[in-house]
């Protein structure tokens, strides 16, 4: 399958731009945190890539290998800054329709600070 096209109209591509405010937690060449407007946790942030990418397989074929790097070790940095790692997180990518992805353009949610419930229901 292949990868949707990129909509440079999407809220992320917007809040890159500085066309929509965020709660900024972290920023560097690469990548922007911030934190959920509608928090499912004590701790929830978004963290994106700066390039456009619509999901991690796409980023996972053609961002750089710098991109890749700055984005891994930015979300550990992340999780360690918002003191989730002593007592555990969860880290989510939504990808697609089947996947539940709300925004096209590549996000991991850091969700933690209290005990979570399931990921998915059982059947």
């Amino acid at each position: 399958m292949a990868v949707p096209a990129y909509d440079p109209q999407n809220i992320f591509a917007k809040i890159l731009r500085g066309e929509i405010p965020c709660s900024k937690v972290y920023e560097d060449d690469h990548v922007l945190a911030f934190n959920d407007i509608a928090p499912q946790a004590p701790t929830h942030i978004l963290v994106i890539p700066k390039g456009a990418y619509t999901s991690y397989d796409d980023f996972a074929v053609n961002a750089s290998d710098a991109e890749i790097i700055a984005y891994t070790r930015a979300i550990g940095k992340i999780s360690a800054e918002a003191g989730v790692i002593e007592n555990g997180y969860r880290l989510i990518a939504n990808t697609r329709d089947h996947g539940r992805q709300d925004v096209p353009h590549l996000h991991v949610h850091i969700i933690g600070g209290k005990k979570l419930g399931l990921m998915l229901p059982k059947d």
